[in-house]
């Protein structure tokens, strides 16, 4: 049986990030039950950096990520991990009182956000439709997260600080023995003082595994497609690349460019049980209707389709901090549709709590508190 400082359950963006903060600290050995590190929510991420999305800890935690992801360390990337793309959150006229309330509580941490009329909105989205928008909230700093780049950097740099990550390891027991949790895996046996439960959608499965009070975590389903939109005029499409991402206030739809197409969604969130999930076909016809009512394009045939899962407890808040009921046992869960774009700080605050050095300094300025990522808030 191997034994380390910490192991982490779930080589996903948040174990990964975890995972290379606790190695400047301990011994770390991964845990993932798939082939591959990043299989289900990591690698399949729309990929954006904003700051003006989420409740107010994750807005601080992204803001607390920005430094991270401009100045990352030596050799964790090729390349920068953020590319311009700015963010355009719409409404009609119907919804003017909602923009308003968004772009209040955008500005609040981060000044760079505007407040659009109708034809500021078109001159940065001319793919929509006039008659359907009445206004919008401009984000011109949200960036395109290159997630492979982010997600490799971590488990290089948890590699060069002496940790290292086991795969097809599916947690299949998970017991308190002698002050150590002992898991036990198809790749072996392996025991630690402290274990993070990173494991995603499969978070409150591993907890009732050990015999830990569950946080009442619910994955949920998110559908996906690329495409490329059809215009009246084939010069419409000119300039597709250099688009905003376009998201209504009501969040009922999304669409961003992509490798040349376009990527949209419907915002759906669908309650399901862990699975390897895959999309529904109402939910892709959903997804073109709701776009070719708001915009100037037909979607004729889809590029690719798939769907991911978006794991939340109630107040969309994760999860971070020990189990009171359950020595040892760390979570780390409920990152929903921000497990990206707060990695960085998130897997600062993993390992500050778990090491007992508490939230880091900067987070804490932003007006974070450990209640409020704490599970005993779910108690």
């Amino acid at each position: 049986m191997e034994r380390v400082d910490f192991l982490v359950v779930g080589a996903g963006i948040a174990g990964a990030s975890a995972a290379y903060e606790l190695a400047a600290q301990g011994r770390v050995l991964v845990l993932e039950r798939e082939s591959q590190p990043g299989y289900h929510s990591t690698g399949r991420s729309a990929a954006l950096y904003t700051q003006t999305y989420g409740p107010a800890p994750i807005r601080a935690l992204t803001v607390a990520s920005w430094d991270f992801y401009i100045n990352p360390p030596a050799g964790f990337a090729e390349h920068a991990m953020l590319t311009p793309r700015g963010v355009m959150i719409i409404g009609r006229e119907d919804e003017i009182e909602r923009l308003d309330a968004e772009y209040e509580q955008g500005r609040r941490l981060t000044p760079s956000v505007e407040r659009y009329d109708r034809e500021q909105v078109l001159a940065r989205a001319p793919f929509l439709r006039p008659d359907y928008v009445a206004g919008g909230v401009w984000e011109p700093d949200a960036r395109d997260i290159d997630v492979h780049a982010l997600h490799q950097g971590y488990l290089r740099g948890l590699k060069a600080r002496g940790g290292r990550v086991v795969t097809d390891a599916e947690v299949r027991a998970l017991v308190r023995q002698d002050g150590l949790w002992v898991a036990e895996t198809g790749a072996g046996s392996f025991a630690a003082p402290v274990v993070v439960n990173a494991a995603g959608a499969w978070a409150d499965e591993l907890a009732k595994l050990a015999g830990v009070v569950t946080v009442g975590l619910v994955p949920k389903r998110r559908t996906a497609i690329t495409f490329d939109p059809v215009f009246e005029d084939p010069a419409d499409k000119a300039g597709l690349d250099g688009w905003p991402m376009v998201s209504d206030v009501a969040e009922t739809f999304y669409v961003k460019p992509d490798a040349g197409r376009l990527l949209a969604s419907p915002a759906d969130q669908t309650p399901v049980e862990p699975c390897d999930v895959q999309p529904e076909d109402i939910d892709v016809a959903v997804t073109v209707d709701r776009l070719e009512q708001a915009s100037r394009f037909t979607v004729r045939r889809l590029a690719h389709r798939w769907a991911g899962l978006r794991s939340f407890v109630g107040d969309k808040v994760p999860v971070v901090g020990f189990a009171a009921d359950a020595e040892g046992f760390f979570w780390l869960a409920g990152q929903g549709g921000y497990g990206i774009q707060t990695a960085p700080a998130m897997g600062r605050v993993a390992a500050g709590l778990a090491t007992g050095r508490g939230l880091p300094q900067d987070v804490r300025a932003l007006g974070v508190t450990e209640l409020d990522l704490s599970p005993a808030r779910k108690r």
